[in-house]
């Protein structure tokens, strides 16, 4: 199994965590006002109630503008221990309506078991998640394992782009010339105007990586991101079966496609059902498009 292969099927499992009415409804129920604070206020908990330029600075495709708009008042709603509360019971709700009669405990034993041997140095969220308890019923444990597993991708994934020279909007850019997601969609779900996209797209025109689509140069550095992305996630899978976690994570990655509806509206635009049907992606992005964190 390779890591883009395993990569779908945990991420669609962490996804729940932002993507679903449960979460939304214990977001709401704190006092947040509208989806991103919730999402902010969420994703940041585990790190503290730290303020916006750290957050900008680890989930990277964001404008500071978005972030600054939900933190630090997201603090003032509720403590991040809450955001931590609201998350957990967000997940449960939404995964037991969704996945109520799955065995889950042997895919649970082997994510957590690679999510314990993911590196942390250099990985801050995988890191500040890893520090939380991991719950006892298997569907939660899973969903904490896969939560790290995410969050250790993301962190590696970000260190490749910083690598290549890419900036946060620029990796936007090359991502949709690339996937072609269009980019009012992109410079909405990640804060940036037009005229940000523009300049972005013109420094990467002159770096030679894009023009009316990607040019060869780009895609080999989007490759090249991709690969590195890949490599950086292997070592946590060393001493587990992860051909056996992929296939336990198959028909529950498929259930969590067709039901889950708001996943699919989402900027990382997985379609699980499709791709683990092995279906072309010339209008979608794969487990290989990311576009940041």
């Amino acid at each position: 199994m390779t890591p883009r292969d395993l990569w779908l099927r945990f991420e669609t499992y962490h996804d729940v965590t932002y993507f679903s009415p449960e979460s939304r409804a214990a977001t709401d129920a704190l006092g947040c006002k509208g989806g991103w604070m919730g999402y902010f206020g969420m994703r940041a908990a585990p790190l503290g109630a730290v303020p916006p330029e750290v957050v900008t600075a680890a989930f990277f495709t964001f404008h500071p503008r978005m972030v600054a708009r939900a933190l630090p008042d997201a603090w003032d709603v509720a403590t991040p221990a809450r955001y931590l509360e609201a998350r957990l019971e967000g997940v449960d709700g939404a995964l037991r309506r969704m996945l109520e009669s799955l065995d889950l405990a042997e895919a649970a034993d082997l994510a957590v078991a690679a999510a314990t041997a993911t590196p942390l140095a250099g990985r801050v969220l995988a890191a500040a998640n890893r520090a939380l308890p991991v719950p006892g019923e298997p569907h939660l444990a899973l969903w904490w394992a896969c939560t790290v597993l995410r969050e250790s991708r993301g962190d590696g994934h970000v260190a490749a782009l910083v690598a290549a020279g890419l900036g946060p909007c620029e990796a936007l850019v090359l991502f949709d010339a690339d996937k072609g997601l269009g980019a009012d969609y992109l410079r909405k779900a990640r804060g940036w105007t037009a005229d940000e996209w523009a300049a972005a797209e013109s420094a990467l025109r002159e770096r030679g990586l894009v023009d009316d689509g990607l040019t060869p140069a780009g895609r080999a550095l989007r490759d090249d991101v991709e690969r590195a992305t890949d490599d950086a996630a292997r070592d946590c899978w060393a001493e587990v079966d992860a051909a056996r976690f992929t296939g336990l994570m198959t028909p529950v990655a498929l259930r969590l496609g067709h039901l889950n509806e708001a996943m699919r509206t989402n900027p990382m635009a997985i379609d699980p059902v499709a791709q683990i049907a092995g279906q072309p992606d010339a209008d979608r992005p794969g487990p290989r498009a990311r576009m940041g964190t």
